[in-house]
């Protein structure tokens, strides 16, 4: 039997959601569902959560007969044997329901599942590049892309020409910014890094950089990504880590922003959630970029559109109360060697995609069962 946690989930907690859904629940004026692209391993509709929520219509399987093996496997995406892409659509988008505490931050947004990659790495420079021409084709206003490579792939590719198309057509484009960063080395992942799209790194329960989350100076925000509660294939929920999840909780965000705001062009949706963003230092960093999301003022500071964000004038503000009580006894320090257990964890399974030269590996092992994230892509690998 599939566990259903009763629980609010701690990343939620933070949220009044009176405030926060004042204005919509992921439904514009008109009564319009904004439409989000998760390209991913696919999203399972039989969660109960999500059945209401997936879009089978403009659902894309691109990796042939499902897992490579079975024909009857549905071509519309909703195909997830890995469980990576139900949780992401989750955060995003789960509808509310009894017994639970966990529900999706936009719960009355459309998910469009377009599924391009599995534990094998059968992704490669062209599904994701065809995902993403798909989601701009079911006119998709925000897309979600919860996997990364550290290795360059340039301006001229195919992917970054693909990413621009989808910002031209005033989608806003939200991507992981890795899980490769307990070394503390700074260094670019792609596609978050391509400019306009809204990097998301992974925050903590005290507001700080995950151990896990990659350093960089594209980084645009960070949101929580430590102990995440979403849904999983065929019912209930469970616990797991990365940045695969922050994304969506920002792209849950950027869905309720545009259900809001329909003339807002995408970079003053982005601007919007950086410039509300709990900071530590007056502007941007590397750690956590413009500071970590607070959903609520996105949503009610927003009498004005903004083209980018700015510094602030006075002190940094100050983060929320945490309202979750920490482990017991356990010291900043070890808190910081618990979280850089994430990444370094074994025995975890990995989702891989070519893009130019390198393997994309993503976080998919169930934090119910164990805590792990990817290893370093690895080179080598010939993507066409």
């Amino acid at each position: 039997m599939k566990q259903q946690i009763k629980e609010r989930p701690w990343a939620l907690q933070r949220i009044v959601f009176d405030r926060l859904w004042q204005s919509t629940k992921g439904r514009d004026a008109d009564g319009r569902a904004v439409r989000v692209a998760v390209i991913d391993t696919g999203v399972d509709r039989a969660n109960p959560q999500l059945t209401d929520a997936v879009e089978t219509k403009s659902g894309r399987d691109f990796l042939g007969k499902g897992d490579g093996t079975d024909p009857r496997a549905p071509k519309d995406g909703t195909y997830d044997p890995v469980g990576h892409g139900t949780k992401v659509a989750g955060i995003i988008a789960a509808r509310p329901r009894a017994g639970t505490g966990f529900v999706g931050l936009a719960p009355e947004a459309t998910v469009i599942p377009l599924r391009q990659n599995d534990e094998k790495g059968t992704g490669n420079v062209g599904t994701l590049t065809a995902a993403i021409e798909a989601a701009v084709a079911a006119g998709a206003d925000i897309i979600n892309i919860s996997q990364d490579t550290t290795q360059p792939v340039p301006a001229d590719s195919r992917l970054a020409q693909a990413v621009r198309e989808a910002r031209r057509k005033n989608i806003v484009v939200v991507a992981s910014a890795g899980n490769d960063g307990v070394d503390g080395r700074l260094k670019k992942t792609y596609p978050a890094s391509y400019p306009g799209v809204l990097a998301v790194a992974s925050s903590d329960r005290n507001n700080e950089r995950a151990a896990f989350s990659q350093r960089g100076d594209f980084i645009g925000v960070a949101a929580p990504g430590v102990d995440m509660v979403s849904t999983v294939p065929k019912g209930g929920q469970c616990v797991d880590n990365g940045t695969s999840f922050s994304a969506p909780y920002v792209a849950g965000i950027a869905a309720l922003l545009r259900a809001k705001h329909r003339d807002w062009k995408e970079y003053q949706i982005v601007a919007q959630i950086e410039q509300t963003a709990e900071r530590s230092v007056n502007g941007r960093d590397s750690f956590v970029g413009w500071g970590v999301v607070d959903p609520v003022r996105a949503l009610t500071e927003d009498d004005h559109p903004l083209d980018h964000a700015s510094a602030d004038d006075g002190p940094p503000r100050a983060a929320p109360p945490d309202p979750v009580t920490p482990v017991d006894g356990e010291t900043p320090q070890d808190r910081r060697e618990r979280y850089a257990t994430y990444g370094v964890g074994a025995g975890g399974v990995a989702v891989a995609v070519i893009v130019g030269v390198a393997v994309v590996r993503r976080d998919l092992r169930s934090r119910a069962a164990a805590s792990a994230t990817p290893a370093a892509p690895a080179a080598g690998q010939v993507n066409e």
